[in-house]
């Protein structure tokens, strides 16, 4: 084995992206520390790349990484998917050429295609890191419908591509337990080695008993909230997979029991367009502030929340999705009202550290609003130690860790 195995990482997502400096960087800036050495092919978003191109290049520079980042291109459809997957390819095939990678680690589908061509061309070690059933996670939201030919056509690809990665692979990764499960009971993936690694966080970072008081007083006086007002917060991205009128339901009924709650909404989508969507659902827009906090503030915004709410459509491809937003919540010692997805909702219902919502309907929020004087009640220092065990990211690195070293000595 090589001194410093070299590593071609190839992402579709850019490093750029909120979640390429959540859930790409840190983990190979840690890996890039047991010495191996990390080439990271990446699509980038014009706009984010030209606001975060500095922050990332010093980021890898400062831990030998080397960035390859490539446009990511959005039009026309599905033609620019074509020309950008054809692109990945023979950017990869040169840095192939010219650094002679010992792994190829392909975040996603797109990616693995081309991870696969190059283990059967130049016999590279192929790890598949499938984020979730990509294919059926197009179908489930309505990106790709089944009823017309072309797309029928394109999944169809896609799933029988997904068998050959699985089978192929010397190494996959699966975000939940529930997904490696349902992998395994089918006979011809029963003998894979599967490694769960869920969607971590850097809990050094995600910390409430690094926050200052006086800080959070000050924040809530800047967000015009009375201070000893009560907060709850919803955390990502709203619409798509995320149920937002099911939690501006939810957040009614709770100002009912409780109206001294405040919601507090962090994305990166439109405030207006959030706080209309509240004004028809007839709550009051001066209890709602919506607005975009940078990963470095986040902390401080969640240190004035009391609790957490995040309800996500439950598809058959969600079962493999980790849920960024909890490990984060939970390393501030939030606790979370959620619906059952992926893993999430066994480790709420383990850990006590929160509350499961298995239905919509008026007397099932009612219920969950219930519990919410229990979960106020819940210590903060009890729901980060659960975090520590499931999500640190210092686990997760040293997961991958283990699965390079175990194909490498293959």
């Amino acid at each position: 084995m090589r001194t410093n195995p070299k590593i071609l990482y190839i992402t579709y997502d850019g490093l750029t992206d909120p979640l390429g400096q959540s859930q790409i960087l840190p983990y190979i800036k840690g890996l890039s520390s047991y010495g191996y050495q990390f080439t990271i092919l990446s699509f980038e978003k014009k706009d984010r790349y030209k606001r975060e191109k500095e922050t990332i290049e010093k980021l890898t520079s400062e831990s030998g990484i080397r960035w390859v980042p490539l446009s990511f291109t959005s039009e026309p459809p599905l033609l620019s998917k074509l020309y950008d997957a054809v692109r990945m390819r023979n950017k990869a095939f040169q840095l192939q050429k010219i650094h002679r990678f010992d792994i190829v680690h392909c975040r996603s589908y797109v990616a693995a295609d081309v991870g696969l061509a190059l283990k059967e061309k130049f016999g590279l070690r192929f790890i598949f890191d499938m984020r979730g059933f990509w294919a059926d996670e197009k179908v489930d939201n309505g990106q790709w419908d089944l009823r017309k030919f072309l797309f029928r056509k394109i999944y169809h690809h896609y799933k029988h591509k997904e068998q050959q990665y699985l089978l192929c692979a010397n190494g996959i990764v699966s975000l939940t337990d529930v997904a490696k499960i349902y992998l395994l009971k089918q006979s011809r993936f029963k003998n894979l080695i599967i490694d769960v690694i869920p969607c971590c966080a850097d809990l050094d970072h995600f910390d409430y008993t690094k926050i200052n008081a006086t800080e959070s007083l000050t924040l809530k006086e800047k967000l015009g909230m009375p201070l000893d007002a009560r907060v709850i917060t919803y955390l990502g991205s709203v619409g798509g997979w995320y149920m937002m009128t099911e939690m501006f339901q939810f957040y009614k009924k709770l100002t009912e029991n409780f109206p001294d709650f405040y919601f507090l909404i962090l994305t990166k989508d439109n405030p207006e367009h959030v706080k209309k969507e509240a004004v028809a659902l007839g709550l009051a827009e001066d209890k709602i502030r919506v607005l975009y906090s940078s990963r470095i503030e986040l902390p401080l915004y969640l240190s004035i929340c009391a609790i957490s709410v995040f309800f996500i459509k439950n598809t058959f491809s969600k079962m493999a999705s980790s849920p960024t937003k909890h490990a984060e919540l939970m390393g501030m010692g939030l606790p979370v009202i959620c619906n059952e997805i992926g893993d999430t909702g066994c480790i709420v219902e383990q850990t006590c550290t929160g509350y499961l919502v298995r239905n919509f309907e008026e007397k099932y929020l009612e219920e969950a609003v219930k519990q919410v004087y229990f979960l106020l009640n819940l210590e903060k220092e009890k729901i980060r130690k659960h975090a520590i065990q499931i999500f640190d990211l210092t686990t997760g690195i040293g997961k991958y860790y283990n699965l390079y070293q175990r194909i490498l000595e293959d």
